[in-house]
């Protein structure tokens, strides 16, 4: 456990609650204005990404999001999910602790049907060094 992580230390983030749980994850949600619903799955553990899960913190993950899946429909019945992981800094990691992002979608948002891929896809997100080979 890292003292100054906020995943670590649910408590560290102001209105963050652990809203389920098992041996070896939390899923935790705070309010959301835009995002309703949202919330994250991390191991108990501090793991800085995915890749250093264990066996059973893979699997116990894969238990919670069936949980939360569970949960999410029943409050929020959205139509669709949005689910991932940023890794390292590159990636969109700003906790170094692992988390697994649970966001529900609704069909009514402006940008329903456009999934993770749909900003990294985009003219503007081409990198410099591949510009000269159009």
């Amino acid at each position: 456990m890292d003292e100054l992580c906020p995943l670590c230390n649910p408590q560290m983030i102001e209105d963050q609650k652990i809203v389920l749980s098992n041996d070896h994850c939390l899923f935790l949600q705070m309010p959301q204005n835009i995002l309703i619903g949202s919330g994250l799955i991390v191991p108990r553990k501090h793991r800085p990404t995915m890749f250093d899960l264990t066996q059973d913190e893979w699997n116990a993950t894969y238990s919670l999001l069936q949980e939360v899946k569970e949960l999410l429909d029943q409050e929020h019945e959205p139509d669709g999910y949005t689910i991932g992981w940023n890794t390292n800094e590159a990636g969109g990691q700003h906790i170094f602790h692992t988390h697994l992002h649970i966001i529900p979608r609704f069909e009514d948002e402006p940008y329903a049907g456009k999934g993770i891929r749909y900003w990294l896809k985009s003219r503007e997100n081409l990198r410099p060094s591949l510009s000269d080979e159009d």
